[in-house]
């Protein structure tokens, strides 16, 4: 009966956690896998793998494993915290374009996460390297727009004292940029001394004398 599956996946579960804690190598937590797919702990040993892979410079193979683990618990508590972790990989092969595109999409998917703003900074450096100085600023300012500032945050809880170092930290970024350029004056503009409007110029010295009328042509006589 029910409380007979109950105590099976309980003790399925128990026997997983068991053998991923006494996992370390990659070897060990792809027989977590393997072994007890659906458990926590089988969810658990993908992130652990894949940070192995990375350990080991492995980024594509590290990125080919937290795929499968979002594939597999597309509902997990970790899956964003996954995706980070695939653009910093990227990041680490050069693939810079990518990277931002799952910072971004992280950045929307999660606000109200603690992802979500970190997905936010973690934009703010490709974009200066990218020399996308206004973009980088609009970021940091939607930083501080969503998550509050020293001050605001609602006593004693942890999550805003977390809010208070995005801000912080985008705030540091702003100094870091470049002010934003000012429109620069035309080069004929730069020395010469200004024209007074057309209606105010002076008049042309002497009458203006009319248009002449045009001459008649002489008849021939018949």
């Amino acid at each position: 009966g029910f409380a007979g599956y109950r105590f099976y996946t309980s003790r399925r579960n128990s026997t997983a956690a068991e053998l991923l804690g006494n996992a370390k190598t990659p070897h060990d937590y792809q027989e977590v896998i393997e072994r007890y797919a659906g458990t926590p702990a089988g969810a658990s040993a993908y992130l652990l793998l894949a940070e192995t892979q990375r350990d080991e410079k492995k980024f594509a193979q590290a990125n080919s494993t937290l795929q499968m683990f979002v594939d597999k618990n597309p509902d997990h508590d970790f899956v964003p915290t996954a995706r980070l972790a695939m653009a910093a990989n990227l990041e680490s092969m050069g693939k810079n374009d990518e990277a931002l595109s799952i910072y971004q999409e992280v950045a929307a998917k999660y606000a109200s996460t603690y992802n979500g703003p970190l997905a936010l900074i973690s934009q703010v450096t490709l974009l200066k390297a990218k020399n996308r100085i206004d973009d980088a600023r609009r970021v940091c300012e939607e930083i501080l727009m969503k998550y509050r500032v020293p001050g605001q945050q609602v006593e004693g809880t942890r999550d805003d004292r977390m809010e208070t170092v995005w801000a912080g930290e985008a705030m540091r970024q702003l100094r870091s940029l470049k002010p934003p350029e000012q429109p620069k004056p035309g080069p004929a503009a730069d020395n010469a001394p200004a024209k007074p409007p057309a209606l105010l110029a002076a008049p042309t010295a002497g009458p203006l004398s009319p248009a002449a009328a045009p001459t008649p042509k002489a008849r021939k006589p018949r």
